[in-house]
């Protein structure tokens, strides 16, 4: 009998699980891997995208080209129902409820950013997570050069040159340095900018930077990027932020409008609504990888909590969620999968740590290999080589080696192009009979009608009756959303040709949540519509 063997997510864990299964298993399994998009990210190298050492494209590589034997599906996660063995997504343009069934499901969904416990963070800050986060904040930091280079204000442009980054692990340090080169070496362009009124600033809440390094290179790290005009804050937290300023745990108020949070990282909403056993808030598992009390669910990566010794209970008793462990969680648990299958007994995962290496920008950077410690110039070559040597396929090694190639030869570009963005509220416009969304479809904005008459069918699954009305001008569909719920309650097309205005889940939940006439009017309408008692958000904001 084929097995089904289901992956989610197209990280580092979820990418060499299916490739590790793929090995193993060959033809003799059915092998699917579902991500959101159809690129892996090399997410060691997004300072150097951010800082324009290479081209982003040439951060991903296709997951249907590393995946060759396995079947992607790109699409959203919805939920998992572990007694029918089906994982349930969102697909296609209409967003589509698909069910996929499986044997084993491999949980790889990484973790998300969540910067809700300061205020103001959330709003204000620029992250580093994903390839748009990255060509983002590079487009934010010339169009910052851009800003002080003209402005007449002093205020403004003390702003404008101020750059804050909030965390110094890996990620903060590594994207400071990068950060801290491409401001050095754009700033020939910019006449009107004198390097001694750019600020750039590292708030870290530790004691120290790079917990994961030994101290000496840490102190190293710091010293060095003290030396090209960086500052750190060391048991410094954050109060508050707003655009235009940061407020730090000790009252100092720092004017900016540049804030990069690399901290925050929390367990995706799926993950946390698949009433799996949890740990620090990320999936329990066994050290033979298996999700505790799911036989047939196992999970790696970001999002577990893997124990490297039996009774683990400090920090460094469970795998380091780096991409170095994913790699090697991957080869244990496909194998514990193999056995699984075969009815052999399943190994523990072990694995101790080659070292750790941190760029910090400028060909500077610090390492620890097998016990070894390196500095300088020399870790930096080292970590440009480990990681060139770790890309998966041999297509993107070439583009990103050509990449530093061209950017130790020639200036920085100071060009910004942004990405066009869809706006969360938009128009869209539909012939006679279009459908506009089916029952089930993922919910993901309200309808109000500009033009055009639409017929909304609503269906209740308990006494299988059926209500069916028109929507015409100033009428609206899809605020259901309100309740919370995930999926369409209805189905609605339009009867003849119209046009309606779309605004997004979240940004149609903070108006209600903010405007307090129209969280009333919404109050009202859904009690009478459905007998659905729901109330708006309290606001501390008062309408004059």
């Amino acid at each position: 009998m084929t097995q089904k063997l289901l992956v989610l997510g197209g990280g580092f864990g979820g990418l060499y699980a299916a490739r590790e299964l793929r090995k193993r298993f060959g033809a003799e399994a059915e092998i699917q891997l579902i991500s959101e998009e159809n690129y892996f990210v090399f997410q060691p190298l997004l300072p150097e995208v951010a800082a324009g050492a290479i081209m982003d494209m040439h951060a991903v590589t296709s997951l249907r080209e590393l995946l060759k034997g396995v079947r992607l599906r790109k699409a959203t996660i919805h939920s998992v129902d572990f007694e029918r063995q089906v994982v349930t997504v969102f697909q296609g343009v209409q967003r589509r409820p698909t069910e996929i069934a499986y044997d084993h499901l491999v949980v790889a969904m990484g973790s998300r950013i969540d910067l809700s416990r300061v205020p103001g963070l959330e709003e204000h800050a620029l992250k580093m997570k994903t390839l748009e986060d990255a060509r983002r904040l590079r487009a934010h930091i010339i169009e910052r050069l851009e800003h002080a280079d003209v402005t007449f204000l002093p205020e403004v442009k003390r702003e404008a040159l101020t750059f804050v980054v909030v965390g110094a692990g890996f990620s903060g340090i590594e994207t400071i340095g990068e950060m801290k080169e491409l401001i050095d070496r754009s700033l020939k362009y910019y006449p009107n900018i004198d390097p001694s009124e750019v600020r750039v600033i590292a708030v870290e809440f530790a004691p120290r930077a790079l917990n994961e390094l030994p101290e000496s290179l840490a102190a190293y790290a710091v010293k060095q990027l003290e030396k090209r005009g960086v500052e750190i804050l060391l048991n410094t937290g954050v109060a508050s932020a707003t655009g235009r300023r940061l407020v730090t745990s000790g009252g100092e108020v720092i004017p900016t409008r540049t804030i990069v949070a690399t901290i925050g990282n929390a367990p995706s909403p799926v993950v946390l609504d698949m009433n799996l056993e949890l740990a620090h808030g990320r999936v329990a598992v066994e050290r033979t990888m298996q999700a505790k009390g799911r036989k047939n669910v196992w999970s790696l990566g970001d999002c577990a909590m893997i124990p490297m010794k039996d009774d683990a209970t400090e920090r460094g008793d469970f795998a380091t969620p780096t991409a170095q462990f994913a790699v090697r969680e991957a080869v244990q648990l496909a194998a514990n999968i193999q056995r699984a299958v075969a009815g052999k007994p399943l190994k523990p995962f072990k694995y101790k740590s080659r070292g750790a290496l941190a760029s910090l920008g400028a060909r500077r950077g610090v390492a620890e290999i097998f016990g070894v410690k390196l500095s300088g110039y020399p870790a930096w070559l080292l970590w440009r080589m480990y990681y060139l040597s770790f890309m998966p396929g041999f297509d993107t090694k070439l583009r990103v080696f050509l990449n530093w190639l061209l950017d130790s030869m020639r200036p920085r570009s100071v060009v910004a192009l942004k990405a066009p963005q869809e706006t969360a509220a938009h128009y869209v416009h539909y012939a006679a009979g279009d459908p506009v969304f089916e029952k089930g479809n993922r919910s993901d904005g309200f309808y109000t009608v500009v033009e055009g008459r639409f017929e909304v069918c609503l269906r209740d699954d308990d006494t299988g009756e059926t209500t069916t009305y028109e929507v015409g001008p100033g009428g609206h569909f899809g605020e259901r959303m309100l309740m919370g719920e995930s999926t369409r309650f209805g189905t609605v097309r339009a009867l003849t040709d119209g046009k309606v205005l779309v605004l997004g889940r979240d940004e149609f939940t903070k108006l209600t949540g903010t405007f307090g006439a129209l969280g009333v009017y919404f109050e009202e309408y859904l009690k009478s519509t459905y007998a659905l008692n729901w109330k708006a958000p309290q606001s501390d904001n008062k309408v004059a």
